[in-house]
């Protein structure tokens, strides 16, 4: 499989497309009885060879605006629509920071599809350099440092507007100091994502 440079220019349609198997895969999984024309419909709209490309995705499931799961990969060899089938399961049942969703919830929670670009080295020269280069609202963000690191979507500026807030957390979330990004010298690489969610 291999990547494509534009594997996340999927149009509105596409995108739904890919909320709808997200959606029918955790239906499945509750044993929700599905039409067989919408599952038949579904599938044969999904061999657009748009839809066979490898990239990374991320799931992200909510709850009346809060977070329920969330879970990914920055990269893959998989197509994308193999990626949201086995991360919306991920996000539902495997994600260590909660509890495996429920019959209730299902009926409650939202899908939001992420589709990853490849990351790129942001190349700094200090902490201050570091905060002008960052683009919120456009870049996700990846910090690394020996073992450690973790990723924020570039969905989490919404919830953290300002760069050094939004880096703070970032590296407490790879067990870092909430002033790593200020204080050694970090590994820096951003993305951008395309991202698709069920209707409100």
């Amino acid at each position: 499989m291999q990547n494509h440079p534009d594997r996340h220019n999927l149009n509105p349609e596409q995108g739904q497309l890919l909320v709808r198997l997200a959606r029918q895969t955790l239906a499945e999984q509750f044993e929700k009885k599905i039409p067989q024309k919408e599952i038949d419909d579904l599938e044969a709209a999904l061999k657009n060879p748009c839809f066979q490309v490898a990239g990374g995705i991320f799931v992200t499931l909510t709850i009346n605006g809060q977070l329920r799961g969330c879970i990914g990969s920055l990269t893959s060899d998989e197509p994308i629509r193999t990626g949201v089938h086995r991360n919306v399961i991920n996000a539902a049942f495997h994600d260590p920071r909660f509890a495996p969703l429920s019959a209730a919830d299902f009926e409650k929670v939202k899908i939001e599809v992420s589709i990853l670009s490849e990351p790129q080295r942001l190349k700094y020269r200090d902490s201050d350099d570091l905060m002008e280069k960052l683009r919120p609202s456009v870049d996700g963000v990846i910090v690394r440092k020996d073992c450690a690191s973790a990723t924020f979507l570039p969905q989490v500026w919404d919830q953290l507007p300002q760069p050094h807030e939004f880096l703070g957390h970032l590296c407490r979330k790879a067990g870092l100091a909430a002033d790593a990004w200020r204080q050694t010298r970090l590994e820096i690489f951003t993305y951008q994502v395309q991202h698709f969610s069920e209707p409100t």
